[in-house]
């Protein structure tokens, strides 16, 4: 590891910097908090060990500038019994830990060697999400005109910070476009930060957005950050952008306008810097015709405009889609799709769209026979839609999923953890569901 020890005892620096290059760390010392930070501005290190009291910049100050110029830095202090209290303060700012003099050379090697342990972890984690990011990209791949405009826009505007909206219905890969323009861009070293505002019961959607401090509301132990907070320097991607309601839509115009967020509960604003990425199945300019969005907020958002095709519009990327989903469902095994196969995908219609197409070919890939998928393993319902016989009905999202909802609990003998189970959405999100279109129970029907 490479560890940068700043402390303002000369005796200090020399016998600690003898004891930590024993156990292999390369080490820098220098006598205050200014020189640290000097070193900081031409220099990379992992640990950083200071003492609180120094001249000119003590340890705080030491360690808010040092993760300013290094966010990823682990900062240890070292602090005598007066200045606990500081250094409890500093680790909520962000130090990753303190020892008190007088301290054993045991305890120090300890907390340095769970530095480097929290050093690898992270550095896996990052490992692990570029690989999920290579992978879901992957997936974002066609030769359709369609599918080649859209991801022109994309990748033109990727390198600015312009909002986007992405529309498209659903099922059609919104948010791995968003991922995409959000890999290609300056915070691609960021957090993307998805959110489904229509999936978050409503009393609770400020608190996931904005945060809340201690106290707010019952059950609010502790303070927490929001999805902006957490998306600083990286992007948030506001999927069924729709569902957020009115009151709330002033508050987000307020963060899009001023850059800045208020906790619930906060007596203060806080600075943020994240991109915005709404997605919408559903016609926003419709909605604020009616009164239920509001005008200056769609145009807020619909900076830079981006329409993600339907899998219907672009028919010549199913075969594409079609063998990566099952490359990656088939766990490295050979498994192919024969040509007859392949026609019926092309002529089915798809009004799940991709999400169709992916579920189909994973419960293919399952309960196959052979290596070789056939027609004969589609399953005896593909092709059927609510309207298949007879005179077509339309019908919205809206209506579908409140269809969906409602059937799914009759079946069930309206037990909502087991049509949530079945449905496979979290129980909250049933009940919201519930409340949002108004299904209730037979016998509390009057």
């Amino acid at each position: 590891m490479r560890i940068l020890l700043a402390d303002d005892d000369r005796a200090v620096r020399r016998v600690f910097q003898f004891k930590l290059e024993k156990k292999g760390h390369e080490v820098t010392t220098v006598e205050d908090g200014r020189k640290a930070l000097e070193y900081l501005r031409a220099e990379s290190c992992d640990i950083v060990i200071s003492d609180i009291r120094m001249p000119n910049i003590d340890g705080i100050e030491l360690l808010e500038r040092a993760r300013a110029l290094q966010p990823g830095l682990k900062v240890i202090l070292i602090t005598a019994h007066a200045t606990v209290s500081e250094a409890v303060q500093a680790v909520k700012m962000g130090a990753f830990d303190y020892i008190t003099k007088p301290f054993e050379d045991d305890e120090l090697f300890a907390v340095i060697d769970k530095a480097r342990a929290f050093h690898q972890l992270e550095a896996e984690n990052r490992l692990l999400k570029g690989r999920l990011q290579q992978t879901e990209s992957s997936l974002l791949l066609g030769v359709s005109p369609q599918f080649k405009q859209m991801m022109q826009m994309a990748n033109r505007i990727a390198a600015t910070d312009a909002t986007v909206l992405l529309t498209g219905a659903s099922g059609t890969g919104k948010e791995l476009v968003a991922r995409a323009i959000h890999t290609q861009s300056l915070r691609a070293a960021g957090e993307f930060v998805g959110v489904n505002c229509g999936a978050i019961p409503r009393d609770l959607v400020e608190s996931e957005l904005f945060g809340h401090v201690k106290g707010a509301f019952t059950g609010a132990t502790r303070d927490k950050r929001g999805k902006f907070e957490i998306a600083d320097g990286g992007t948030i991607m506001l999927d069924e952008i729709g569902e957020l309601a009115l009151d709330l839509q002033v508050k987000l115009l307020r963060v899009l306008q001023e850059r800045v967020v208020e906790p619930v509960g906060a007596e203060s604003s806080r600075s943020i810097d994240a991109r915005v990425i709404a997605a919408t199945n559903i016609n926003l300019q419709t909605r604020v015709a009616q009164g239920e969005f509001r005008e200056d907020l769609f145009y807020r958002l619909n900076v830079i405009p981006i329409r993600v095709p339907g899998l219907a519009e672009r028919r010549e990327d199913i075969p594409l889609l079609a063998r990566a989903f099952v490359a990656r469902c088939a766990g490295g095994e050979n498994v192919v799709i024969d040509d007859a196969l392949m026609n019926r995908l092309l002529a089915h219609p798809w009004p799940g769209n991709i999400r169709e197409l992916e579920n189909l070919v994973e419960r293919m890939v399952l309960l196959r026979r052979k290596n070789k998928l056939t027609a004969a393993d589609l399953p005896e319902d593909f092709g059927e839609t609510p309207h298949s016989s007879g005179d077509r009905v339309e019908m919205t999202f809206h209506e579908a999923e409140e269809n969906l909802v409602r059937s799914a609990l009759e079946r069930n003998g309206w037990n909502r953890a087991q049509a949530a189970r079945q449905l496979n959405i979290p129980r909250h999100v049933l009940l919201y569901r519930m409340k949002k279109y108004r299904i209730e129970p037979p016998d509390r029907l009057t």
